[in-house]
Protein backbone atom coordinates (compact mmCIF):
# COMPACT_ATOMS: atom_id res chain seq x y z
CA UNK A 1 0.00 0.00 0.00
CA UNK A 2 0.89 3.19 -0.86
CA UNK A 3 0.35 6.90 0.19
CA UNK A 4 -1.18 7.52 -3.56
CA UNK A 5 -3.72 4.27 -2.81
CA UNK A 6 -5.68 5.64 0.29
CA UNK A 7 -9.40 5.71 -0.38
CA UNK A 8 -11.92 5.79 2.33
CA UNK A 9 -14.48 3.14 2.06
CA UNK A 10 -16.83 3.08 -0.41
CA UNK A 11 -19.78 5.21 0.81
CA UNK A 12 -18.05 6.78 3.31
CA UNK A 13 -18.17 10.05 1.88
CA UNK A 14 -20.64 11.74 0.07
CA UNK A 15 -20.89 14.50 -1.83
CA UNK A 16 -22.26 17.86 -0.42
CA UNK A 17 -25.56 18.96 -2.71
CA UNK A 18 -24.67 22.12 -4.93
CA UNK A 19 -27.90 24.49 -4.47
CA UNK A 20 -28.81 26.70 -7.39
CA UNK A 21 -26.41 25.36 -10.44
CA UNK A 22 -29.52 25.17 -12.89
CA UNK A 23 -32.59 23.39 -13.65
CA UNK A 24 -30.94 19.67 -14.45
CA UNK A 25 -29.55 19.32 -10.91
CA UNK A 26 -32.72 19.01 -9.10
CA UNK A 27 -31.75 21.74 -6.93
CA UNK A 28 -32.01 25.09 -9.32
CA UNK A 29 -33.43 28.09 -9.35
CA UNK A 30 -34.25 29.05 -5.69
CA UNK A 31 -32.30 26.53 -4.25
CA UNK A 32 -34.96 24.68 -2.25
CA UNK A 33 -35.81 27.66 -0.48
CA UNK A 34 -38.77 27.99 -1.91
CA UNK A 35 -40.50 31.37 -3.12
CA UNK A 36 -39.94 34.99 -1.77
CA UNK A 37 -40.10 36.04 1.97
CA UNK A 38 -37.81 36.42 4.56
CA UNK A 39 -36.63 32.96 5.27
CA UNK A 40 -35.75 32.96 1.52
CA UNK A 41 -33.24 36.08 1.83
CA UNK A 42 -29.45 35.29 3.39
CA UNK A 43 -28.60 37.05 6.66
CA UNK A 44 -31.92 36.08 8.44
CA UNK A 45 -31.62 35.32 12.34
CA UNK A 46 -35.18 34.56 13.61
CA UNK A 47 -34.83 32.12 16.48
CA UNK A 48 -37.66 32.89 19.01
CA UNK A 49 -39.16 35.49 17.00
CA UNK A 50 -42.84 35.26 16.51
CA UNK A 51 -44.00 37.99 14.37
CA UNK A 52 -44.74 40.68 16.49
CA UNK A 53 -47.02 37.53 18.62
CA UNK A 54 -44.95 37.88 22.30
CA UNK A 55 -42.78 35.26 22.17
CA UNK A 56 -43.45 32.02 24.06
CA UNK A 57 -40.59 32.45 26.71
CA UNK A 58 -42.04 35.71 27.68
CA UNK A 59 -45.78 34.29 27.98
CA UNK A 60 -44.27 32.26 30.12
CA UNK A 61 -44.03 32.81 34.30
CA UNK A 62 -41.25 33.55 35.50
CA UNK A 63 -40.35 31.34 38.81
CA UNK A 64 -37.77 31.08 41.49
CA UNK A 65 -34.72 33.11 42.83
CA UNK A 66 -31.19 31.93 42.33
CA UNK A 67 -29.45 33.24 45.30
CA UNK A 68 -25.72 35.75 44.27
CA UNK A 69 -23.86 34.63 47.38
CA UNK A 70 -25.67 30.99 48.41
CA UNK A 71 -22.67 28.75 49.69
CA UNK A 72 -22.25 25.62 47.98
CA UNK A 73 -20.70 22.68 50.30
CA UNK A 74 -18.38 19.53 49.15
CA UNK A 75 -21.23 17.09 50.66
CA UNK A 76 -19.51 13.18 52.40
CA UNK A 77 -21.89 10.91 53.58
CA UNK A 78 -20.69 9.05 56.92
CA UNK A 79 -20.60 5.28 55.18
CA UNK A 80 -17.82 6.90 53.05
CA UNK A 81 -15.80 7.85 55.78
CA UNK A 82 -16.36 4.96 57.46
CA UNK A 83 -14.79 2.99 53.97
CA UNK A 84 -11.91 4.69 53.64
CA UNK A 85 -10.68 4.51 57.97
CA UNK A 86 -11.26 0.90 57.40
CA UNK A 87 -9.40 1.21 54.53
CA UNK A 88 -6.61 3.34 56.23
CA UNK A 89 -6.95 6.17 54.17
CA UNK A 90 -8.64 8.26 57.07
CA UNK A 91 -6.70 8.11 60.62
CA UNK A 92 -9.50 7.76 63.37
CA UNK A 93 -7.36 8.30 66.10
CA UNK A 94 -6.90 11.75 65.07
CA UNK A 95 -9.25 14.45 64.62
CA UNK A 96 -10.59 14.07 61.01
CA UNK A 97 -10.45 17.96 59.53
CA UNK A 98 -11.65 19.24 56.26
CA UNK A 99 -7.14 19.03 54.87
CA UNK A 100 -7.80 15.11 55.84
CA UNK A 101 -10.85 14.59 53.61
CA UNK A 102 -9.19 16.55 50.69
CA UNK A 103 -5.80 14.85 51.22
CA UNK A 104 -7.46 11.60 51.31
CA UNK A 105 -9.15 11.98 48.06
CA UNK A 106 -12.60 11.67 49.60
CA UNK A 107 -13.15 15.05 48.66
CA UNK A 108 -12.29 17.12 45.28
CA UNK A 109 -12.33 20.56 46.97
CA UNK A 110 -13.54 22.08 49.92
CA UNK A 111 -15.68 24.86 47.92
CA UNK A 112 -17.17 26.99 50.61
CA UNK A 113 -16.87 23.86 53.22
CA UNK A 114 -17.41 20.32 53.95
CA UNK A 115 -21.16 18.71 54.53
CA UNK A 116 -21.17 15.63 56.37
CA UNK A 117 -24.79 13.76 55.68
CA UNK A 118 -25.60 10.45 57.34
CA UNK A 119 -26.33 7.92 54.89
CA UNK A 120 -24.45 4.76 55.31
CA UNK A 121 -23.36 2.93 58.42
CA UNK A 122 -21.23 4.44 60.81
CA UNK A 123 -18.79 2.42 63.63
CA UNK A 124 -15.31 4.48 64.20
CA UNK A 125 -14.39 6.15 67.54
CA UNK A 126 -13.37 9.50 65.50
CA UNK A 127 -13.40 13.32 65.72
CA UNK A 128 -14.64 15.08 63.14
CA UNK A 129 -14.46 18.44 62.32
CA UNK A 130 -16.37 20.32 59.60
CA UNK A 131 -18.33 23.11 58.37
CA UNK A 132 -21.60 21.75 58.62
CA UNK A 133 -23.71 18.33 59.35
CA UNK A 134 -26.90 16.76 59.38
CA UNK A 135 -28.56 16.26 62.69
CA UNK A 136 -28.78 12.45 62.19
CA UNK A 137 -24.81 12.49 61.12
CA UNK A 138 -23.92 14.18 64.87
CA UNK A 139 -26.56 11.22 66.26
CA UNK A 140 -24.90 8.97 64.63
CA UNK A 141 -21.58 10.04 65.31
CA UNK A 142 -21.93 10.10 68.95
CA UNK A 143 -23.61 7.23 68.83
CA UNK A 144 -20.33 5.40 67.40
CA UNK A 145 -18.78 6.83 70.48
CA UNK A 146 -16.89 9.76 68.50
CA UNK A 147 -17.28 13.76 68.22
CA UNK A 148 -19.24 15.61 65.44
CA UNK A 149 -17.80 19.69 65.72
CA UNK A 150 -19.70 22.23 63.49
CA UNK A 151 -16.92 25.11 63.27
CA UNK A 152 -19.13 27.44 61.70
CA UNK A 153 -22.25 29.45 63.15
CA UNK A 154 -23.29 27.19 59.82
CA UNK A 155 -24.84 24.41 62.66
CA UNK A 156 -26.64 21.46 62.29
CA UNK A 157 -29.78 22.17 60.11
Amino acid sequence: MKLNELRDNPGATKKRMRVGRGPGSGKGKMGGRGIKGQKSRSGVAINGYEGGQMPLYQRLPKRGFNKPNRKKFAVVNLGLVQKFIDEGKLDAGQTITEDALVASGLVRRKLDGVRVLAKGDFSAKATIEVTGASKSAVATVEKAGGALKVTTAQAAE
